[in-house]
């Protein structure tokens, strides 16, 4: 090889290597409320941003006195209030499937496609192409949880999507891979809020970049969900924790608040806290997802994963929206 050769060959590794992480990852939304308001803010946005999708969360399903039933389910809105495809969304507990017979997962398959279709019925969807699945499963639920992916992909013949948690990428010959059709790798959740450590348990970068490290031989097709929101860890006099949602450095003020640490604060008077009322001495840990740790993230999953894939944000709220500028979420 010639050095005219040798120098084409470096240009062209140069030029492929750079090409390779060009591309630009559309975004959309989850929508996690029951109680749905879609304002100016949210819609401001939505359209900005250009999304084309709403992943809108329509009912959890739990055991109550051991049956599965649907609660926390969504009061009635209109679908129309976004020219957009809306992807339903249905959290499960992993509870749920703990010795499911398999007449038990069929039955529950086809509950919970006959509620997602009355719902969507009741609100002007547009036509369903996807359904997604939110469940934590463990190898004990793991055959029950993907027999019901699979019933559900067959009685409904739409596109069937699920959560991918980060241990479920890392641990993918434990916890197997599921059967659907399109997984959402979840970058948030990163540990225990209630725990001891120090770290931001909503989204920790050294542990994302732990649990990712072979992220590219995971053998399913996925897009990428990133947090957007934030919460206060409340800790009493005893020692007993409590999560306090969509707190921020704004609410953290004297004379009622006095900081001890870059993210943490004592309680210097008895007041309420979003709703809670809290006592002098109680501490609070503040976990928020700020513009340049969002960014971080975003910037080492961009060089890190090698095929194309969408940003959905948790989630569509004003609270959690006006932190960002509309280029930050780009």
């Amino acid at each position: 090889m010639n050095n005219r050769d040798l120098v084409c060959l470096f240009l062209f590794v140069v030029l492929t290597i750079g090409c390779r992480h060009e591309h630009k990852h559309p975004v959309d939304f989850y929508y996690w409320k029951a109680d749905v308001h879609i304002g100016e803010t949210e819609r401001n946005y939505f359209d900005s941003l250009a999304c084309e999708r709403l992943f809108i969360r329509l009912f959890d399903i739990d055991l109550q006195e051991g049956n599965p039933v649907p609660v926390a389910k969504i009061k009635r809105f209109d679908a129309t209030i976004f020219p957009a495809e809306y992807v339903p969304v249905v959290f499960i507990t992993n509870r749920t499937f703990a010795d499911m017979t398999d007449d038990k997962i069929a039955e529950l398959a086809e509950h919970t496609l006959k509620l997602i279709r009355d719902i969507a019925t009741v609100n002007r969807f547009p036509e369903i192409r996807e359904i997604k699945i939110d469940c934590d499963w463990t190898t004990r639920t793991r055959n029950a949880y993907f027999r019901f992916l699979e019933i559900l992909k067959e009685r409904s013949a739409k596109k069937i999507s699920c959560t991918l948690r980060l241990h479920q990428i890392k641990d993918k010959k434990q916890t197997g891979v599921p059967p659907v059709d399109k997984g959402y790798l979840m970058c948030y959740a990163t540990s225990d809020p209630t725990g001891d450590d120090s770290a931001n348990s909503i989204l920790d970068i050294s542990l994302l970049k732990a649990y990712t490290r072979t992220i590219n031989d995971y053998p399913l097709t996925f897009d990428v969900a990133l947090p957007l929101y934030s919460w206060g860890i409340v800790t009493n006099h005893l020692g007993q924790k409590k999560l306090v949602n969509g707190l921020s450095a704004d609410d953290m003020q004297l004379p009622f608040f006095r900081r001890t640490g870059e993210y943490t604060f004592e309680v210097e008077q008895d007041c309420f806290l979003h709703g809670l009322y809290i006592n002098k001495g109680f501490t609070v840990k503040l976990e928020e997802i700020t513009p340049s740790l969002l960014t971080e993230a975003k910037q080492y999953l961009h060089r890190t994963i090698d095929h194309n894939y969408r940003i959905v944000y948790f989630h569509l709220s004003e609270g959690f929206l006006k932190r960002f500028t509309i280029q930050e979420l780009k």
